[in-house]
């Protein structure tokens, strides 16, 4: 079964297009269903998310916050899968 991870995000939001960047890089992509969520649109994630963007979630869990490391990311990714 594929992980579902969620990027937090809001539009013009730099270390959010950075975050994307190195997740698709993680070279793990069949391992994952990725949706990134603009905060923008929903008034509990704003408030709970405000500047403080982007977060990456994995299978609900926060995994990432404003930043993501590619290599950490896909070891996130592989644990999740046993």
């Amino acid at each position: 079964m594929k992980a579902l991870v969620i990027i937090y995000t809001r539009p013009g939001c730099h270390l959010c297009d950075l975050a994307q960047e190195a997740i698709e890089q993680s070279d793990c992509r069949a391992d994952f269903e990725l949706e990134t969520v603009n905060i923008e649109l929903d008034a509990e994630l704003l408030a709970r998310y405000g500047d403080d963007i982007p977060v990456v979630t994995i299978n609900g869990r926060e995994a990432f916050k404003h930043r993501v490391d590619t290599k950490l990311f896909k070891a996130a990714i592989e644990q999740v899968k046993t």
